[in-house]
């Protein structure tokens, strides 16, 4: 049994600025009493979805088969305005370690996103569609990639030379078209920016999360053109496999509407450079320690003249 909370929000994590144009959405609480302390969460996963229907109890399952028990990890679930059994079906799973939102409006998966990720407490954030057309499996592999880099990010790259996916001509032809508009217009240095599964420091995600706006397609781009204009450069593609299902499909108005978000944030971006860092403005930066661990130390935010740098305590 689950209950709704009206407009939960809790923050465990100070943003660098509000975070704005999100509606009102209900978290939905289990009854059982908690048995892991949420503070000290190491990775949270977020799934988007709309009327996943029993398929999402299916993805849950084998998503926490792939967790490593020694990792305090939570699963996020945000339902986008679902209209079937998807509600009810999240709800059964919602406990302390499955965490459950909704809202009524369907408002997209970037809206979606931005919802799970404000809520997310985990040291690393990751989010995958839950679709299932993305094997989980690749969620150890990525959380080993940056624990031992320590990257800003970690992105999944269909066009890697190790995934494994059954890609239709005109999809691949797609995803190669939007590539090449990325790297020309934002210069973003990846093959795939629209692969659903990214794993992305805290540090980051605290930066970049609350100069976002968009809520439909081009979520995970502006994402990356965000991180590359404060300077978060670090970036690891690496492979996945997709099961071929595509349940989303290709239109020519979803193709339209994916131009229009992209040139909106060619606009923000060159135009009102609404993704700037503001004057003054420190970030968590992430450095490995001498034991191999890592250890937050302040940095400056980037300027036009290059990189930051770090600074000592």
């Amino acid at each position: 049994m689950a209950h709704f909370n009206p407009i939960a929000r809790s923050r465990a994590f100070v943003w660098s600025r509000p975070i704005g144009g999100l509606g009102s959405y209900e978290e939905l609480i289990s009854t059982a009493g908690a048995t892991v302390d949420r503070s000290s969460v190491e990775l949270s996963v977020v799934l988007p979805c709309h009327n996943a229907g029993p398929q999402l109890e299916a993805f849950i399952g084998s998503l926490r088969e792939n967790f490593d028990p020694g990792v305090p990890t939570e699963i996020i679930v945000v339902s986008d305005g679902s209209t079937d059994e998807t509600l009810r079906i999240a709800g059964d799973l919602a406990s302390d370690t499955v965490r459950v939102f909704h809202y009524p409006d369907r408002l997209g998966k970037g809206h979606a996103l931005r919802v799970g990720l404000n809520q997310a407490r985990g040291d690393y954030v990751a989010f995958i569609d839950s679709d299932g057309d993305i094997d989980p499996e690749a969620i150890v592999p990525f959380f080993s990639l940056m624990r031992l880099y320590q990257p800003d990010i970690v992105l999944g790259s269909k066009r890697h030379p190790m995934s494994q996916v059954d890609y239709p001509a005109l999809r691949r032809f797609l995803s190669w078209l939007y590539h090449i508009i990325g790297r020309v217009l934002f210069r973003i240095k990846v093959r795939d920016t629209q692969t659903g599964l990214k794993l992305i420091r805290r540090d980051v995600l605290a930066a970049v999360l609350p100069r976002m706006f968009e809520k439909r397609y081009a979520f995970d781009l502006e994402l990356l053109v965000v991180a590359r204009r404060l300077g978060f450069t670090r970036i690891l593609e690496a492979p996945v496999k997709i099961r071929y299902r595509f349940s989303s499909n290709v239109n020519p108005t979803a193709a339209f509407l994916i131009l229009l978000d992209t040139a909106a944030i060619f606009y923000r971006r060159y135009i009102l450079n609404s993704y700037g860092p503001a004057a003054g403005v420190r970030r968590r930066a992430w450095w490995p320690s001498r034991d191999g661990k890592t250890r937050p130390r302040e940095a400056t935010e980037p300027t036009r003249s290059g990189p930051a740098r770090s600074q000592p305590r």
